[in-house]
């Protein structure tokens, strides 16, 4: 089973998403990917960010580790620490095209927090849920 590692960048009250146009459907999802061999999830967490996003992050510490459509996935509360927010160049954007259905196309948003709670499509539901009540009840410990 391959892992995953998340992001969860908030600015300003504000959540860094990819928003995806795939097979068909919209949909809003957390910027991260798999592990590759030889990373720990914590470096695999800031490779995706610099790789979707075109952010450079640090990793203030680990807040959720689900399980999610079969797979593990970790995610990480992060800081900005430099960057162009946009500018990703990973695999996502030079493979996917928008005539194609099955690759869709990726993009970069950033959504107010409070929306999270509103919505029915970002994905997993679980750590939108616990972002958008991290913003009355902080995250825990």
């Amino acid at each position: 089973m391959r892992i995953r590692a998340g992001i969860i960048l908030i600015e300003e009250g504000k959540i860094a998403l990819m928003e995806r146009h795939r097979a068909g459907r919209h949909y809003f999802s957390f910027p991260g990917g798999g592990v590759d061999r030889g990373e720990s999830v914590e470096q695999a967490a800031i490779r995706e960010a610099y790789e979707e996003l075109g952010d450079e992050v640090r990793i203030r510490k680990k807040v959720a580790e689900i399980v999610y459509n079969g797979r593990i996935q970790h995610y990480f509360l992060v800081e900005w620490v430099g960057g162009i927010f946009g500018t990703g160049t990973g695999e996502e954007f030079t493979r996917s095209h928008p005539n194609d259905p099955w690759s869709g196309v990726y993009i970069p948003v950033w959504m107010p927090i409070a929306e999270l709670a509103m919505r029915g499509d970002v994905f997993p539901a679980a750590i939108a849920d616990l972002v958008a009540g991290s913003m009355t009840k902080g995250w825990s410990e």
